[in-house]
C-alpha cells in the first residue's frame, strides 16, 4: 500500500531526502497504520501523519512538494481472490508441522504469501484526489497557543472554539473523550 502509494506521487525517498515532502492520511486504527510509518517515516508525533477515523482501509499519500495526491484503498475482494492462489493451505509452500496443524493461522499465512505475489491491481483501488492542507496542519512548530478559559489548558494549532466569547478546548466547549470526577 505505502510502496504503491509513494510510486503514484513521484516520493523516492520518504525516510531521506524526500521525508519534509510527504503526508500522509490514514483512515484506520489497525496495524496497517504501524507498518505505513514504518515503510514511510511518517509519524503523529512528526505530524506528517494524519489520523482520520473513518475505519476505511485507505490511506492518501500527499506530496507537499508537487501537490500531487493520491487515495489507496485496500480491496475487499482480494481476500476472495488471494484464496484463489493457495486454495489448499496444508498443500506447499506449507506443510502441517510449518502450519502448525489445521488451524485457522494456515488460511492467514495463506493470504499472507498470496499477497506476496497478488498485482497492485488486484489489491487496491487507487484514486488521484486534491488534499488541500491547512497552514494549522503542517508540521512544524505550534502556530499558536492559547489557554482555555475553562479548565486552564493550552490548546495548539488553532483547535480553540470561540463560545459565547470564551476560549475553550474542544472537551470544554463540547463533550470529550473523557469526564472528570
Amino acid at each position: 500500500m505505502s510502496m504503491l502509494g509513494l510510486k503514484k506521487i513521484g516520493i523516492e525517498d520518504p525516510k531521506g531526502k524526500d521525508r519534509k515532502n510527504l503526508i500522509v492520511f490514514v483512515e484506520m486504527d489497525r496495524c496497517a497504520t504501524d507498518a505505513i510509518q514504518s515503510v514511510t517515516g511518517c509519524s503523529l508525533g512528526q505530524r506528517t501523519m494524519k489520523f482520520m477515523d473513518y475505519g476505511k482501509m485507505a490511506v492518501t499519500f500527499l506530496n507537499l512538494k508537487t501537490g500531487k495526491a493520491v487515495r489507496v484503498i485496500a480491496k475487499e475482494e482480494a481476500r476472495e481472490k488471494a484464496r484463489e492462489y493457495f486454495p489448499n493451505p496444508l498443500s506447499p509452500p506449507f506443510t502441517k508441522g510449518e502450519m502448525g496443524g489445521f488451524s485457522g493461522q494456515n488460511k492467514y499465512k495463506a493470504q499472507v504469501e498470496a499477497y506476496k505475489i497478488m498485482t497492485d491491481e488486484e489489491l487496491f483501488q487507487v484514486m488521484d484526489v486534491k488534499v488541500e492542507l491547512k497552514p494549522e496542519d503542517m508540521p512544524g512548530k505550534p502556530l499558536r497557543r492559547v489557554r482555555c478559559d475553562k479548565c486552564g489548558e493550552y490548546v495548539q494549532d488553532m483547535r480553540e472554539i470561540y463560545q459565547d466569547g470564551k476560549v475553550l478546548c474542544r472537551p470544554c466547549a463540547d463533550k470529550g473523550y473523557y469526564t472528570t470526577f
